[in-house]
């Protein structure tokens, strides 16, 4: 992670998506701070509360061939600005998002509003940044390689208990993952709801 003020960019006044999170004990350290990878925490969750606004079910994708497509954080950069206290409710946001060919971008925030009594309804809260984030999410598929089938022949056994070469490479299974495009479905998904933010 970096922490250098020129990796995250200015926040918006007009968030793409926002939603508040309440802070808990288990959040926190003994002296009521959240602790630093739970800003991490919350950034997710808000990206995950997207998501289901936008009626995607989730990280998990299946393709039509039985592979799984889901989503890494490959980048994380934060910034942190304020301490995130016990009790206090907090505004996390989803301020920009790019769309690269495997990837998506996301530039996010998290904010603490306070009232303040005035006789201007237009200056009632005030806006504190706690700290922004630009994480980057790599989109990769599961590529599980099978064992023998079920009516494959039984593994020959060696006189130390072994599976002999071929045999026994068939009966471990190894699962890597790649790269891969983001999911066109996926992608239109949220270049329509980038569009529909931008037209408002």
């Amino acid at each position: 992670m970096t922490t250098k003020s020129d990796s995250v960019p200015a926040i918006t006044a007009d968030p793409l998506f926002s939603t508040n999170y309440s802070i808990y004990i288990n959040h926190t350290d003994a002296g009521g701070i959240v602790y630093h990878a739970n800003h991490l925490v919350f950034f997710e969750n808000c990206r995950r509360d997207w998501f289901t606004k936008l009626n995607i079910s989730g990280y998990f994708l299946q393709t039509q061939e039985g592979y799984i497509q889901h989503f890494v954080v490959s980048q994380a950069q934060l910034q942190y600005r304020k301490a995130i206290l016990l009790d206090e409710t907090i505004e996390v946001r989803i301020d920009k998002v790019e769309l690269k060919p495997a990837s998506i971008i996301f530039y996010q925030s998290i904010h603490r509003r306070q009232s303040i009594p005035t006789q201007h309804p237009k200056q009632a809260s005030s806006d504190t940044l706690l700290s922004s984030a630009k994480i980057v999410i790599a989109c990769v598929q599961n590529q599980l390689n099978p064992t023998a089938s079920e009516n494959s022949e039984p593994a020959a056994t060696l006189a130390d208990g072994s599976l002999s070469g071929q045999s026994a490479t068939q009966n471990n299974q190894t699962t890597s993952i790649k790269p891969v495009r983001v999911p066109k479905s996926l992608r239109d998904t949220i270049e329509q709801a980038i569009h529909e933010y931008n037209n408002r």
